[in-house]
């Protein structure tokens, strides 16, 4: 694993196949994509930041890079994607063999340029804030004291504005210092931009021009109506504060048997407005916190009576969902409009019921937002992810805007598509396959936000027919790929970021133990992970099981050792030994069971999965555990019932929950107060271990996880025993002395193991 590792501290790149199938039979034949998670924006201590602006083919545009090839003589050098012949510009004459540009060290492979010919955006980050106010009095508390919290960490130059919804929407002229001064619209009610500017007296000095299209300053809006509503943090800090300090639950009275007239589709539909009016194309972020599910406009997902109950899977299943499809059209259309503006939706949800995840998905998702689910604004899963959305230093999420991605690659390659935080940006071309996955049919795509951790899942399909002879195979044997990040820094500068990679391909008879080689299983895990979640939202009867079952079953028996219908002989190489065992825990994982999870909470499992690093993602489907005790340090622990002691500390981490668990012992022994005695330190020590380990990965995930302590038998012990390997359950023949069962129906790991050798061997 380490060398793959070692590759992606050099690109930030991840891939199943590191040598790739030559051809699309061999392609088809390996059942996992040829495929990369990019990670763009991945921080690189060494990487170099080049002040001029990047040489480019002036045939297929790709980047000058470490695997041109370069005549130092004629000063020419050959792309390495279309071989056509570039010749070196003035500036680069004095190149030769020990006097290179940094875009040539073979070391560079990725390497960022920072043209002093790219101004500075004039217009600082601008953050809107759209706040619901439909909640119970305690509730609203905690919210108004978390939002005053961030407005103190906020960057100083930074726009705030602020829209407060319930049955009505308020749009708070800020601005306006000497009152609090609002103007409202009606919730059920479509306001477009005309109308919305119209109504805010944006045109009362500056008449309306009678043409084209208004966008900020530039183009008929002047400064000073767009200072009324977007305020410097500096500024407006009292203004805000008193607003907020001031801000009532929703006054419309709501009768017992009816749920709040809550109106969240329009009040998102007008801070899009407000901000495609006022500041097009600058970094803008609308954050969304809202507290309930919206029941008026078209976003509505449920009617206003308690009657009628919020969707479920089933009800997604049988098509029984009135609203659920016109509020993902409508959302559609949302995500639309701000793709086309630049801005991005950052969505918290806090509720114990749901609020419209589900519909808001495509939003969040398209226009790279965050998105954080709670049960409440008091929890610290909230608090403390709106706390490092703000946090500048060593943990800060590094929140760029306005990203174009762009990609380049050998002519036998073609680009299906992208899974993950990001919009098609229609750029059609050579490159493009005619199968699509996720957002595909271009080689552009749009990346409204993104940030240090923001990975994308890139799909390729190899199109070169025929096995070619061993002559040519050894001649040009390399498949290259350049992904170019163009992107607005936090500090405003624009940038762009080039990778280049070099792939060698194998085909034909003995190319399996090379395939082998340059397996990487948990990058295969993680891509697999993202196919069947996209699957599973996109294809009406997929049943995401059998699908996973097969594709294990072929890859097993295309690259495992085995002598024909005899399941004792099979072996598989190290490289591919633990794949089976993610795909289990996949098949259990909440990716895959949405028995027990609302389609809002599924939603939100697939968001975070889709924008999360390889590393990260291993850990949503195969939690890790660890196990503290007496007898030896902190070590990991097979994900299995028999880890399960009484005289044990455990500790999972499954990324959305970080559990501590004492065995039955130690919950005693605690009970009782030893660890408070000084002759028992080392007892204490052992409590405080998990706790500290817990503080690191906390310090460093976001959304924050959820921390759950609990106890053998306790009924919190549950979070910890649905993630374990039912190796022993209720019908098991003996248990575990000091261990525990699992009160399931599942199959063990050992079972499933077992029906995989014997089907692949047939």
């Amino acid at each position: 694993m380490t060398e793959f590792l070692d590759l992606e501290a050099q690109d930030g790149v991840r891939m199943p196949w590191n040598v790739v199938p030559g051809t699309r039979q061999e392609a088809a034949g390996c059942v996992v994509p040829v495929s990369v998670v990019y990670t763009p924006l991945k921080p690189f201590p060494s990487m170099p930041s080049l002040p001029y602006s990047p040489l480019r083919c002036r045939n297929c545009r790709s980047v000058l890079n470490p695997f041109s090839v370069v005549d130092f003589a004629a000063k020419i050098w050959i792309c390495p994607f279309c071989f056509h012949r570039n010749h070196f510009p003035p500036h680069y004459a004095s190149i030769s063999d020990d006097n290179l540009p940094a875009e040539l060290f073979p070391q560079y492979t990725t390497i960022e340029y920072a043209s002093p010919e790219d101004r500075p955006s004039s217009v600082p980050p601008v953050f809107m804030f759209v706040v619901d106010t439909c909640l119970i009095e305690e509730e609203l508390g905690f919210l108004k004291s978390a939002l005053l919290r961030a407005i103190e960490l906020l960057p100083e130059n930074s726009l705030v504005g602020l829209i407060t919804f319930g049955t009505l929407v308020h749009v708070h002229e800020l601005g306006f210092g000497q009152i609090p001064k609002t103007y409202v619209f009606k919730g059920s009610k479509e306001v477009n931009k005309e109308q919305l500017l119209e109504q805010m007296s944006f045109f009362l000095k500056k008449p309306k021009p009678a043409t084209g299209v208004i966008a900020g300053v530039r183009d008929g809006l002047d400064a000073e109506s767009i200072a009324r509503f977007l305020v410097p943090a500096s500024e407006c800090e009292f203004a805000l504060n008193s607003v907020l300090d001031e801000l009532q639950k929703d006054p419309w009275p709501v009768a017992s048997d009816q749920r709040a007239t809550r109106c969240t589709s329009t009040a998102l539909s007008v801070a899009a407005g407000l901000l495609g009016a006022c500041v097009p194309g600058s970094g803008a972020r609308i954050m969304a916190f809202i507290g309930g599910p919206s029941t008026e406009g078209h976003g509505a997902i449920v009617s206003k009576s308690l009657s009628e109950p919020i969707r479920s899977h089933k009800d997604l299943d049988k098509d029984s969902v009135p609203h659920y499809h016109k509020a993902v059209k409508f959302y559609e259309g949302l995500s639309k409009q701000l793709v086309n503006q630049g801005h991005v939706l950052d969505l918290f949800a806090c509720a114990l019921d749901q609020v419209g995840v589900a519909e808001l998905k495509v939003a969040v998702e398209r226009t790279g937002g965050l998105v954080v689910l709670a049960e409440s604004f008091g929890h610290s899963v909230f608090k403390d992810s709106l706390k490092r959305v703000f946090q500048s230093g060593e943990y800060d999420l590094g929140l760029s805007s306005n990203g174009i991605f762009e990609i380049n690659c050998s002519k036998d390659i073609k680009v299906q598509g992208i899974i993950g935080p990001c919009a098609s940006l229609e750029k059609k071309g050579p490159l493009c396959s005619d199968t699509v996955i996720g957002q595909g049919n271009t080689t552009a795509w749009k990346l409204c936000g993104l940030d240090k951790a923001t990975s994308l899942c890139l799909i390729f399909e190899i199109v070169k027919k025929e096995s070619p002879d061993a002559t040519m195979q050894a001649t040009s044997n390399q498949f290259y790929f350049q992904f170019l990040t163009y992107y607005q820094h936090n500090n405003g500068q624009m940038r762009l970021r080039v990778t280049t990679l070099s792939r060698r391909w194998v085909a034909g008879p003995g190319s399996v133990q090379d395939l082998i080689a340059g397996f990487d299983q948990e990058a295969a895990a993680v891509v697999m992970a993202r196919q069947v979640s996209f699957k599973m939202e996109s294809e009406a009867d997929f049943d995401p099981i059998r699908w996973l079952d097969r594709a294990l079953i072929q890859l097993c028996s295309r690259l495992g050792d085995y002598q024909k219908d005899s399941p004792s002989t099979f072996s598989l190489s190290p490289r591919l030994s633990i794949f089976p065992q993610f795909i289990f825990h996949l098949r259990r994982s909440q990716f895959v069971q949405v028995f027990n999870n609302s389609p809002d909470e599924t939603a939100y499992f697939r968001m975070i999965l889709n924008r999360e690093n390889v590393v990260n993602s291993v850990v949503m489907i195969q939690p890790s555990l660890i196990s503290y005790s007496f007898h030896s340090g902190p070590e990991p622990a097979l994900l299995d019932v028999a880890a399960i002691a009484a005289d044990r500390i455990l500790l999972l981490d499954s990324y959305f929950t970080v559990v501590i668990f004492h065995g039955a012992t130690i919950a005693q022994w605690r009970k009782a107060g030893y660890h408070n005695q000084p002759e028992h330190q080392a007892f204490a020590q052992l409590l405080q271990a998990p706790r500290d380990d817990v503080d690191t990965i906390i310090k460093e995930r976001f959304p924050v996880p959820r921390l759950v302590v609990c106890d053998q038998h306790g009924s919190q012990a549950r979070f910890l025993l649905a993630k374990l390997n039912p190796s022993a359950t209720y019908n098991s023949d003996a248990p575990v002395p000091g261990g525990d069962v699992i009160f399931t129906d599942d199959v063990s790991f050992e079972v499933f193991l077992d029906h995989l050798q014997r089907l692949a061997v047939q």
